[in-house]
């Protein structure tokens, strides 16, 4: 393979515009825009959680996540052109039940923290959920694959999970929510 980016700046974007990847041009601002941005903004803060020191199991889950997600922005930055399927949300499923299995019922809500993965996670989970709401709004005027807002949805699932995972690794207890009385 070639090189992909020879020259970092190419002054294209100086107007407010940019190029999808299917050479169209849009304002920076365009729904599709937001959404793949809120998207490579979600791998940067899994990328965070990698960064730690956590459990192998949980490192390869993210691993694969954060592949997955470079997917996903590709697709959505190259309209009409699908990548993420329904084996995406399934492998997603799986992941999720096999983490949530060991785990205590809640009782109450969980607070972020915990410890500095599983904070790093929480974080994730919140853009993630904020990713999933900028698909659905790109998804108003434009034809999003169905099955990338549900790969958000579980992903969203996913980095609660494994937030009490890491919570757990990490101090042993999760953060719950004391109500007031």
């Amino acid at each position: 393979m070639g090189h992909r980016l020879s020259k970092i700046y190419t002054r294209t974007g100086d107007s407010g515009t940019t190029g999808l990847g299917d050479g169209n041009r849009v304002e920076k601002d365009h729904d599709l825009v937001e959404a793949y941005g809120t998207v490579d903004e979600l791998n940067s803060v899994v990328g965070m959680i990698l960064a730690h020191d956590i459990p192998k199991v949980v490192r390869d889950c993210l691993v694969s996540v954060q592949h997955d997600l470079f997917d996903l922005g590709g697709e959505l930055c190259m309209p009409g052109h699908n990548l993420i399927d329904s084996d995406y949300v399934t492998r997603l499923e799986q992941a999720l039940d096999k983490f949530n299995e060991p785990l205590p019922s809640l009782k109450e809500f969980i607070l972020p923290g915990g410890g500095h993965a599983a904070s790093a996670c929480h974080l994730a989970r919140t853009v993630c959920r904020r990713a999933e709401r900028r698909v659905w709004t790109a998804a108003r005027d434009l034809d999003i694959n169905a099955e990338t807002p549900k790969y958000l949805n579980r992903l969203s699932d996913l980095l609660f999970v494994i937030a009490r995972v890491l919570a757990r690794h990490e101090t042993g207890q999760e953060v719950l929510w004391q109500r007031k009385s």
